[in-house]
């Protein structure tokens, strides 16, 4: 699976009932339209909702920004948190975007130390992104600077 195409989905309520099995949505507005129907369906109180994500760089952003707009409980999981929680679920090897989904589903169920994300945690990773770039203006301004010096003294 390509995190820049789509996204797999697993639905349950707070008592770990599965409302919607796993299901596949494109990674665009109409997928995250159909993820937030499907979620409007199955409840009337959408403050009660927690959706998780696994983290997977600027593939999930877009996703992110719509389901915070829509006002969703929203928590970003590490890759590895997933995978250590599964593990400590199945001695089986399995590792699917399908058994993802209902882990993080599972996790969000057992409040296993997550933090929803929130404006703060937007405006950090804008920052880190910010810098990164800053830092490669820099390095870059200085390699040129070298070529000029090198041209110059020719």
């Amino acid at each position: 699976m390509l995190f820049k195409d789509k996204h797999n989905c697993f639905i349950t309520n707070s008592d770990g009932k599965i409302l919607f099995k796993s299901f596949t949505i494109p990674n665009n507005r109409d997928g995250f339209d159909e993820l937030y129907q499907k979620i409007k369906s199955v409840t009337d109180d959408l403050t009660k909702v927690k959706v998780g994500l696994e983290a997977t760089g600027h593939y999930s952003y877009n996703t992110l920004g719509y389901l915070l707009y829509k006002g969703l409980t929203t928590f970003v999981i590490n890759p590895l948190h997933t995978n250590l929680y599964s593990k400590s679920l199945s001695l089986r090897k399995t590792k699917t975007d399908k058994v993802d989904a209902h882990t993080i589903a599972t996790m969000l169920m057992s409040e296993a130390n997550l933090k929803s994300y929130s404006d703060t945690s937007y405006h950090n990773e804008e920052l880190k992104s910010l810098t990164r770039y800053r830092f490669d203006k820099v390095k870059e301004r200085a390699k040129l600077i070298l070529m000029l010096q090198k041209n110059l003294s020719e």
